[in-house]
């Protein structure tokens, strides 16, 4: 019977230290700020100065769009750091890697060269998507980059396409999927250099400080500040996962949506004008 007794006291405590650990006056504004969103929203905020976190619908599923390419790269890292590539490694581009659209490295000639380490930083700066599947290939296919997920204790996050047994649930979330708490776990890992080595985490790092794409959430955070961030936006799924480090903040969040009412392209998408203003209340209130 003491037994018992002792383990529900710990249990009880290990309850009340992680309801502790919740930012209860934040919550409730974030909850607050998505109210009527058109669409399916997760939000997961983490002050990494406290610990202090906001979650809400923080463990569901959604759709990466372009966030994949954060395990992408990932894949590519593991294969550096087993010495299966080297990072500035001379590849050579074929027109049959061409994934049609506005790409940079899809306008390259065959036969062109280029450095392992351009194919990231376009994979990462521009969200070039010949180039991403390109580095999903040399990563050992989304198989590989899948089962490192797992073994790092990610049960969320997959990539999809071109990954043999995940085709039906590609057609429901697309190239890849993820949490909200597992994408920024993962963006909290390379920046405390505990994905693959610090060496590694610190070479992620640094590429995704480099988004070209930087008028939604980026855009609320002072130009003098770092960030390092990836986006992605599908018709009915814009999604976004931040590190913010300056003038005394230092936080990561990730918001997630899905099932869009609005569908446009323009500046006031409704899920991009939602991350703009979350961006901006987590800035003013870290700040």
């Amino acid at each position: 019977m003491r037994k018992i007794f002792l383990l529900l006291f710990l249990f009880a405590v290990v309850v009340d230290a992680a309801a502790q650990k919740k930012d209860k006056k934040l919550q409730k504004q974030v909850e607050e700020l998505i109210k009527g969103f058109n669409g399916d929203v997760g939000v997961y905020v983490k002050n990494l100065k406290n610990n202090k976190t906001v979650a809400v619908n923080a463990d569901t599923v959604f759709p990466t769009a372009s966030m994949v390419k954060i395990p992408i790269l990932l894949g590519i890292m593991d294969k550096i750091n087993r010495g299966e590539l080297a990072y500035h490694q001379p590849l050579q581009y074929k027109d049959s890697l061409l994934y049609a659209g506005v790409d940079i490295l899809g306008s390259f000639k065959n036969d062109e060269k280029i450095e392992l380490s351009k194919v990231m930083m376009l994979s990462l700066t521009t969200s070039d998507n010949t180039a991403s599947l390109w580095l999903q290939s040399l990563a050992g296919g989304g198989l590989r980059i899948n089962q490192i997920l797992d073994s790092l204790g990610f049960v969320n996050t997959r990539v999809n396409s071109r990954t043999a047994g995940r085709e039906a649930i590609r057609n429901v979330y697309g190239w890849g999927q993820t949490s909200p708490r597992e994408m920024a776990t993962l963006m909290e890992e390379i920046v405390k250099g505990e994905i693959i080595s610090k060496e590694r985490s610190a070479q992620m790092l640094r590429l995704l400080g480099r988004n070209y794409w930087d008028e939604e959430a980026i855009s609320q955070i002072p130009s003098d500040v770092f960030v390092a961030d990836k986006n992605g936006a599908v018709n009915e799924s814009r999604s976004e996962v931040l590190f913010v480090n300056g003038h005394g903040a230092r936080y990561i969040f990730c918001i997630c949506t899905k099932n869009n009412k609005d569908q446009s392209w323009e500046s006031n998408n409704e899920a991009w004008v939602l991350t703009r203003k979350l961006s901006k209340l987590l800035w003013e209130y870290f700040e």
